[in-house]
């Protein structure tokens, strides 16, 4: 038994890093998001930073539900923004909304979420890529 190789392999298996599992929650009324999800039209999802969400991470899985169905898919990228005009300079908001006309129909939708504006003004909003 070689013991220098065995440890090497015990520190590198310890060594990686466990990525955790989270549930983001669709609104019945927000069905379509779901479904865009699941169809591979929406490939970034935005939450308002808040204590929960500034701690995904790249790796990490997003378990997306509405209602009765589940819907899981892996972090690919996350980005930090602190407010949605610098979002949408660095990403094309059809990747968030694939069924908006435009980026002020995106912040319209934003603004109709509860305490959602307030949220953003005061955390920032993070991008969660989807993989």
């Amino acid at each position: 038994m070689n013991t220098s190789r065995d440890s090497k392999l015990r520190i590198h298996a310890n060594a990686a890093k466990t990525r955790r599992e989270w549930t983001l929650r669709f609104r019945m009324s927000d069905r379509k998001n779901f479904d865009a999800i699941r169809r591979g039209l929406k490939t970034v999802e935005t939450r308002a930073v808040t204590e929960r969400y500034r701690k995904i991470e790249a790796g990490d899985r997003l378990v997306f539900s509405c209602s009765t169905l589940r819907l899981t898919k892996k972090v690919k990228r996350v980005s930090h923004f602190r407010n949605i005009g610098m979002m949408f300079r660095a990403l094309n908001y059809k990747k968030v909304m694939p069924l908006a006309g435009s980026s002020g129909e995106v912040r319209k939708v934003y603004g109709g979420y509860p305490g959602y504006k307030e949220k953003i003004r005061k955390f920032g909003i993070v991008a969660l890529w989807l993989g």
